[in-house]
């Protein structure tokens, strides 16, 4: 497994931040998720429309709310103020959110409101507060309450280390999901060569931070190349070219010396190029806290397994979140990583999967996914593989027992 490795580095930089847990009330279909435990690794997977790109959907929201007071603007992009809210702002009156921040010193607390605006189909925040209590302190500090109420967040405003903690994790959430690669999409222009210290949440710059890595980090460079080359035996070397301060996407391939564009590409080739190249930056090229939704989209279940021994890997220096179907993927985790998501009358419910429930099972040596997918956990049968649901039944025979 040394190839999954970085190379070697580096400086020591300070221990970054991460989501602990997170209480919803009212956003979307997150009507009423209490204290959910957040691991560093986490794995949401549910049946389509359950909710799962909701949660990330949340957490988007606080990034945008936060980085530059750009709540609105997510609103606005997102389908108004009334959609934001539970069966809309006249069943649901108000959001409500909790987090729990943990660092290395200990815990930082944010909690706030959103309300309806009519006029203009907007919300307004309101209700702000924050506190930090210590790891060794058994009782939690009181609130400090953000006076006023606004279109925006207050606390931006405020200089506290505790206030500066919570917006510096939070304004960071990023959302990666290079689905796109149809003939418009950013991944097929011509990129400015400056743009390339971090990949952008689409990969548009693909091609100028892949420049980057070959021109000031060899070795990463030629890592990432070497792991695409074991899922596509084809492909031999990027071709990058700088014309004009730009940068286009090429590549060729071990059979001939001919170049191909990303427009000859696959789709699923795209997205490894995206993915590969993502989980290989170094740390401090990355966000503290990243969520992927649907990542295996278009992959090989060889590519699969690759990819989640990356973002096994990542996971020890950066929070991650993954949303996915895949059963590939899903069997690649622990049974602690897992969240699972329901559907119930338009209400998503999101729980984690403790050990004690079904240690039998995997004592039995069932996969994760044969769990996920028999009805305990809340899960549908995989009616593509005959065997799944052979062995469902068994389980279920099992539980009657």
């Amino acid at each position: 497994m040394a190839e999954f490795g970085t190379p070697t580095v580096q400086q020591k930089t300070p221990e970054p931040g991460r989501i602990k847990s997170v209480t919803i009330e009212g956003f979307r279909s997150l009507k009423n998720i209490q204290h959910l435990e957040l691991p560093q690794l986490t794995v949401l997977i549910g049946a389509n429309g359950a909710g799962k790109s909701t949660l990330i959907r949340f957490f988007e929201m606080l990034s945008w709310m936060l980085k530059a007071k750009n709540l609105q603007e997510f609103v606005l992009r997102h389908g108004g103020g009334d959609d934001q809210f539970f069966m809309g702002a006249r069943k649901t009156s108000r959001i409500h959110a909790e987090l729990c921040l943990e660092t290395a010193s200990g815990y930082n607390d944010y909690r706030f409101d959103l309300a309806h605006i009519s006029a203009g189909d907007s919300v307004m925040v309101m209700n702000e507060a924050y506190r930090y209590s210590a790891h060794d302190i058994p009782t939690k500090a009181k609130w400090t309450e953000i006076e006023g109420v606004g279109k925006e967040s207050s606390l931006l405003e405020k200089k506290s280390k505790t206030a500066q903690t919570i917006v510096n994790l939070l304004r960071q959430c990023s959302t990666y999901q290079f689905h796109d690669t149809s003939i418009n999409a950013a991944i097929h222009n011509r990129w400015d060569v400056t743009e390339s210290f971090r990949l952008r949440s689409d990969g548009g710059n693909l091609a100028a931070v892949l420049l980057d890595l070959r021109n000031g980090d060899r070795k990463r460079y030629e890592l990432i190349v070497k792991q695409i080359g074991r899922v596509l035996p084809t492909f031999k070397d990027f071709v990058l070219e700088e014309e004009a301060g730009k940068v286009l996407l090429r590549w060729v391939g071990q059979q001939s010396d001919k170049v191909f564009g990303s427009h000859l590409t696959s789709d699923g080739s795209l997205r490894l190029f995206c993915l590969l190249t993502l989980l290989n930056l170094p740390p401090d090229r990355l966000p503290d806290v990243m969520f992927f939704d649907e990542p295996e989209l278009g992959l090989h279940p060889h590519a699969i397994t690759l990819v989640a021994e990356m973002f096994k890997r990542l996971s020890k220096k950066r929070q991650i979140f993954i949303a996915t179907q895949s059963p590939y993927l899903v069997d690649c985790f622990e049974l602690e990583n897992i969240i699972v998501a329901t559907a119930n009358n338009g209400e998503t419910v999101l729980r984690n999967l403790p050990r004690e429930h079904y240690q039998r099972w995997l004592d039995e040596e069932y996969q994760l996914s044969e769990i996920w997918l028999q009805q305990a956990t809340g899960g549908v049968a995989w009616l593509g593989d005959k065997q799944a649901v052979k062995r469902v039944g068994a389980l279920d025979a099992g539980r009657a027992e």
